[in-house]
């Protein structure tokens, strides 16, 4: 189970540094819808909507690597006053209870979204439009990463309980910069 754990991290940090360069896309492409629409007094719906598709891209593509980072909202104020093993426990309780049964509904609930507009072609209802199902197939894949985040996760929180692991929670990022 660690080695399907450290598999998982792997491709979420991959996918965290490819994702990051979408950022640089998304000014770029902001940029340059500007500067086109200040100095020619033109613009495309097209630029637009590359910009929500890439703002989409980097949310929900980077759930996953933000979780793997330990760079997700907590509540520190109260979970800093608690042991390393009731923190573990309250994440394993939080994972399994509430993040695993959010990401089934997420997926369950756009993957039809995704398959409709792609079997029907839907477009967007602006003038130049882009087709709809790359951003909306983001939704399913996005939380199908932070689901697998999710599974890791709690690999290593249970690991951790059983004397295997190092407290998980405490990374590179969190215990350089202290309790977020």
């Amino acid at each position: 189970m660690l080695a399907l754990s450290r598999l998982i991290d792997r491709l979420n940090e991959a996918v965290g540094r490819w994702v990051a360069w979408l950022v640089l896309a998304a000014v770029l492409v902001s940029a340059g819808n500007a500067v086109v629409r200040k100095l020619f007094d033109t613009s495309s719906n097209a630029y637009l909507e590359v910009q929500w598709y890439l703002f989409s891209a980097v949310f929900l593509l980077a759930a996953g690597h933000t979780l793997l980072r330990q760079e997700h909202v907590r509540i520190d104020v109260l979970s800093a006053r608690l042991s390393a093993r009731s923190r573990a426990w309250i994440d394993v309780f939080g994972i399994v209870c509430f993040l695993l049964p959010l990401v089934v509904v997420v997926i369950n609930l756009s993957w039809p979204l995704v398959t409709r507009a792609y079997l029907s072609g839907e477009m967007s209802s602006n003038a130049g439009g882009l087709i709809r199902w790359p951003v909306l197939a983001l939704l399913p894949l996005g939380f199908g990463l932070l689901g697998a985040q999710g599974v890791s996760e709690l690999i290593k929180r249970l690991a951790f309980l059983r004397g295997w692991l190092p407290e998980p929670a405490v990374t590179e990022s969190t215990s350089e910069a202290g309790p977020s």
